[in-house]
């Protein structure tokens, strides 16, 4: 395949997914629910944090890149809804309310807004799906829109649960800073799978 050719066949791939019909892109976000929870199974936990390492933000990063703002959006809230009521999907093969409302609560509350956010800008502007734009759109979306709620959630359930009111170093060490080389190499990746996928015009 010469690069015409990849050029083209990328561009229709693109323009097939965004013109699906309903019932196709339904099944679309139920499969990316899917592969979240199974990327959601890779985990590393962490001895000084109920927040574990796993591998499901990749995940939710191509939700919002592949099916864009309102069905990658969706896609993440399949995998909470089911995660709570049917599959035990969540880190470690664990489900339920219980879990959902836990130490990452507002992690999964960022899920959903960093996979709208990231398919917002993929459909609207179409030079941003180069490498070193989606990195930066991609950035945001890990460390701002995942993480302000997820530590958000996370002191909350600190002072809930545990009875305890964390500093601000204390909560950056639990739920921030052991994850920033894992969160660069998933936004990295991420990206390049938005250079070579999508289309830039």
């Amino acid at each position: 395949m010469n690069i015409d050719n990849y050029y083209s066949t990328r561009k229709n791939v693109f323009e097939r997914i965004q013109d699906a019909s309903t019932a196709t892109k339904l099944l679309m976000s139920f499969m990316m629910a899917c592969i979240t929870g199974i990327m959601a199974q890779i985990v590393i936990p962490l001895p000084w944090t109920p927040v574990p390492i796993t591998a499901q933000t990749f995940a939710v990063l191509c939700s919002g890149l592949f099916l864009g703002k309102k069905y990658g959006c969706l896609s993440q809230i399949l995998y909470i809804v089911l995660g709570i009521t049917v599959i035990p999907w969540f880190g470690g093969m664990t489900g339920g309310l219980e879990v959902f409302l836990g130490s990452t609560f507002g992690f999964f509350i960022g899920f959903i807004i960093a996979s709208y956010f990231i398919g917002y800008i993929t459909e609207k502007y179409a030079k941003a799906r180069s490498f070193s734009r989606m990195a930066i759109v991609i950035g945001i979306a890990n460390f701002a829109l995942i993480y302000i709620p997820g530590l958000a959630g996370l002191a909350l359930w600190s002072a809930i649960t545990q009875g305890a009111t964390l500093s601000v170093v204390d909560l950056l060490m639990m739920g921030l800073i052991p994850f920033i080389a894992g969160d660069i190499v998933k936004i990295l990746g991420a990206a390049s799978v938005s250079k070579v996928f999508l289309p830039k015009d």
